[in-house]
């Protein structure tokens, strides 16, 4: 991956349903699905045309067990998965899976920063490295959030480890709003989470039209909604939403992208502690 380092690069979800999911996203976000040859337990790609968007499969049963929910969760590409790993653990964060290869396609591992929001680390995984050139395109990705315990120390760590820069920054109901950059480009944003959520969590938003429409569709699928539709400053159109099987997304009017600098919660979700008890 070219200039990858510190940028999102692939998004998975983890489900209890691959069929049903499938069906889902093809009806709220229009994403195509087909099958990935990966070693290994059954892997699907979401797709644009022959784009591929993000991976799908199947939640393992020794997670579920462990109280793990069906959830989303994005790949930041780094140099070195080894190196990163280790600076992870000398910053306080967390490994849940060690650095692991999956043939002829990436390095990964799996982590969570000091306050225990997971992510994942990768390097060379080829379909991903158009994903944060393409912030603006419908179906895509186009903001990354983090709701942490303290976005001082969270931004901090993630400074540490990937390089981000501080954005603009806003400050509203919910304190204050802290934009990121990687590579000179603002990609997402983090603040302090209400005290009524439980757990700090990584939410990320797919670019859509109509989102009125969009929002209807996430419940006549069995969704829910969780906050919205709603219009922040700047305009944009955002909605927070779980899928029939709980995990959690957002989607956001692509036509005012750039004002999403100002996203983040004004009131509490609806039954926040059931919602977000899968990290």
């Amino acid at each position: 991956m070219v200039n990858s380092h510190g940028r999102f690069v692939w998004y998975e979800l983890m489900t209890t349903d691959m069929e049903g999911a499938k069906a889902f996203y093809a009806n709220v976000v229009g994403w195509g699905a087909r099958g990935a040859s990966t070693p290994g337990p059954a892997y699907s790609l979401f797709t644009i045309g022959e784009s591929p968007v993000a991976g799908l499969m199947s939640l393992p049963q020794h997670a579920s067990r462990t109280g793990v929910t069906p959830h989303w969760i994005g790949y930041v590409g780094v140099d070195d998965v080894d190196a990163a790993v280790g600076r992870i653990k000398e910053l306080g964060g967390a490994v849940h899976v060690p650095p692991s290869d999956v043939p002829g396609v990436s390095r990964f591992s799996v982590v969570a920063d000091p306050q225990m929001a997971t992510l994942a680390l990768v390097k060379g995984r080829k379909s991903g490295q158009a994903q944060s050139a393409q912030l603006g395109a419908p179906g895509r990705v186009g903001w990354h959030e983090l709701l942490a315990a303290d976005w001082e120390k969270a931004f901090a760590f993630y400074g540490e480890l990937f390089g981000w820069r501080k954005a603009e920054s806003h400050t509203g109901a919910m304190g204050a709003y802290q934009g990121f950059s990687a590579g000179g480009e603002t990609i997402g944003g983090m603040f302090t989470k209400p005290a009524t959520l439980p757990l700090p969590f990584w939410l990320y938003y797919f670019n859509i039209d109509d989102i009125l429409a969009a929002a209807k569709r996430v419940e006549a699928g069995g969704g829910q909604i969780l906050y919205g539709p709603t219009t922040v400053p700047g305009g944009a159109l955002i909605v927070h939403c779980t899928d029939p099987q709980g995990a959690i997304f957002a989607l956001l009017d692509k036509g005012a992208r750039k004002a999403l600098g100002y996203v983040y919660f004004e009131r509490v979700a609806r039954d926040p502690a059931d919602a977000r008890n899968r990290r």
